[in-house]
């Protein structure tokens, strides 16, 4: 009988291997060949978008706890998201998941969108055309097919001078909503980045019970282009591995696969949403030492010590930055209710289920008058 090694010849890794880094947690070079070539405001913008959805995330989780928006999923410790919108330019398209909602930021989107979103109301989900973003989705997964068939509608129309990435976690990846985008892009051949943000835990699945892989990026090989594990901490190791995905994606050269599956390793310093609670499934301490590894912290301490920050920067900075929220918060607050929106957008023609289901809102409308869709948020 012939032996399984003369069968089998692939042999998929056992362990990840080194992530990509360009920055230490104590911010400090680690790879002068890799620091991107970055202008001095570049890299201060980048720092302000992080701290801008910290910021925007601190004041969605408070306006939860006080009633006045829904759940919401927290970003908090994984703000180096935000670097992979900088990787992108005006053209390219962004497909966000509900927790990279930093993304949205970066590209110039006021933040009274997310805060509407939270609070329910439908003009929140109504992104501007100009920034070719797509509204994050709540069901999990569901993006990955869109963004791919974005992507292959570009390439019949055209339009092949763009990329499209799409932000997914870890959990996503057990979704067949993962496997089919992921295969349709590697046989069409589109300009398709996947970015999963492998915070180590599905709600409460930890990593090693969501996969047999090693690594989400090995799964890229399956079909037919490449991955990349990177430290998902370190802001600029992830703009570095997205503008290299970005330029493949447009421009491949000879043996290069113009998809791209980037795997940043990061953690989530939060709960899942604001109706979990963590502690129930993970160490206080591993909680402290991920904390050491903060972004922002990581990114400041960097531009400090190479002379592109100074405290009177950062202070500026966090003024601008809570003036942008608090005027957001203002005018998502302040933003008509309208219940029988809901109805719009589900489907192109509306069915006749949501015809009649609209039909009873407006029905409670006249027999009680708007207070009857007076959101009342518990816990």
């Amino acid at each position: 009988m012939t032996g399984s090694h003369d069968i089998f010849q692939y042999e998929a890794p056992d362990a990840p291997p080194a992530a990509v880094q360009v920055l230490d947690p104590e911010g400090h070079v680690v790879d002068d060949e890799l620091l991107p070539d970055l202008t001095d405001q570049e890299f201060v913008d980048l720092y302000h978008d992080m701290k801008l959805t910290r910021r925007t995330d601190q004041r969605a989780v408070s306006l939860q706890r006080q009633g006045r928006s829904g759940t919401l999923a927290s970003c908090y410790g994984q703000g180096a998201h935000v670097a992979t919108a900088h990787a992108l330019d005006e053209r390219d398209w962004l497909v966000p998941c509900y927790r990279e909602y930093g993304t949205m930021l970066a590209r110039g989107i006021d933040p009274r969108y997310m805060f509407m979103h939270w609070m329910g109301k439908e003009p929140g989900d109504h992104i501007p055309e100009e920034y070719n973003t797509v509204a994050p989705p709540t069901p999990v997964a569901t993006q990955i097919p869109h963004a791919t068939g974005l992507a292959m509608a570009a390439e019949i129309l055209g339009a092949d001078d763009r990329a499209f990435l799409c932000h997914f976690g870890d959990g996503a990846t057990s979704e067949g909503d993962f496997h089919e985008g992921l295969n349709f892009a590697g046989a069409f051949d589109t300009p398709s980045i996947f970015v999963c943000n492998n915070n180590q835990y599905a709600i409460s699945v930890p990593f090693e019970r969501q996969t047999g892989s090693a690594t989400v990026a090995q799964k890229a090989t399956a079909y037919g282009f490449d991955g990349v594990y990177v430290d998902g901490m370190d802001p600029l190791a992830v703009y570095v591995a997205t503008a290299e995905a970005v330029r493949r994606a447009k421009d491949p050269r000879d043996g290069e696969s113009r998809q791209s599956l980037i795997e940043l390793l990061l953690y989530r310093l939060g709960g899942h949403s604001t109706s979990d609670d963590p502690s129930k499934y993970r160490d206080e301490a591993e909680v402290e030492e991920w904390t050491e590894r903060d972004p922002i912290a990581r990114l400041e301490a960097f531009l400090q010590r190479t002379g592109r920050l100074d405290d009177e920067t950062v202070a500026d900075i966090e003024s601008r930055v809570d003036e942008t929220v608090d005027d957001a918060v203002e005018a998502a607050e302040a933003a008509a209710e309208e219940p029988a929106a809901m109805f719009d957008h589900v489907y192109h023609e509306p069915t006749p289920e949501l015809e009649r289901q609209a039909a009873d809102v407006e029905s409670l409308r006249e027999q009680y008058g708007d207070d009857a869709f007076t959101v009342e948020w518990g816990f």
